[in-house]
């Protein structure tokens, strides 16, 4: 079985910006990293949680479509919008003007759609199960259904991958002294406002004094 592509492989062709590009003098809101690096910490373990359920249930005949699925779906669901909860705090925070700080963002905006994903594709394996009920055409068996729940499972393993890779760098980054003092000052760069331009002259009254 092949290993999943890391999110973070798959950008790598991208150029992002080392540093978020905002304008000079944004105020940001300072949140305690500590805390968010424990959060990141906590999402490669749920997912692998969730996408072991789903092999489970993917292994079954899956009668109870609704039943059996459903619980699962509304987990990924809730880890989903925890984890775009998250990413939100962290975009207007001080964190996009660190130092690979918008690099790491943008990978968990991607992970996120990764778990929305998964998400979708539970609720698709329900519907496809269900189908037989409303057409006669549909196919009775399981086949699709463990499909989607296998790729689900594709993609949570997938954005557990980046989950894992950025926590373990801002980990290391908040632990380094040297890291946290060239932080300080991309923040304090980015904080700082920018310098007021004086008004130029219009043409024509620039014309006129010359007259």
């Amino acid at each position: 079985m092949t290993e999943p592509v890391p999110a973070q492989q798959r950008t790598e062709h991208l150029t992002l910006p080392r540093t978020a590009p905002r304008p000079p003098g944004v105020v940001l809101h300072t949140v305690d990293l500590t805390e968010h690096t424990r959060l990141l910490g906590e999402v490669a373990p749920a997912l692998k949680e969730l996408s072991v359920e789903a092999a489970r249930i993917r292994e079954g005949e899956i009668a109870k479509p609704v039943r059996e699925i459903a619980p699962l779906s509304l987990r990924v669901h809730e880890l989903a919008m925890k984890c775009t909860r998250q990413v939100h705090d962290l975009s207007v925070s001080q964190y996009p003007a660190m130092k690979d700080g918008a690099d790491n963002l943008a990978l968990l905006a991607g992970a996120c759609s990764q778990i929305s994903l998964a998400a979708t594709l539970c609720n698709l394996a329900i519907h496809h199960r269900t189908e037989i009920l409303l057409y006669e055409d549909a196919d009775p068996t399981p086949a699709t259904s463990r499909d989607q729940l296998r790729r689900a499972g594709v993609e949570m393993q997938q954005a557990a991958t980046t989950y894992r890779a950025v926590a373990r760098r801002l980990s290391r980054r908040l632990a380094s002294f040297s890291a946290r003092a060239e932080d300080r000052q991309l923040i304090a760069e980015a904080q700082r406002p920018s310098p007021q331009k004086a008004p130029s002259t219009p043409p024509v009254l620039a014309a006129r004094r010359r007259v």
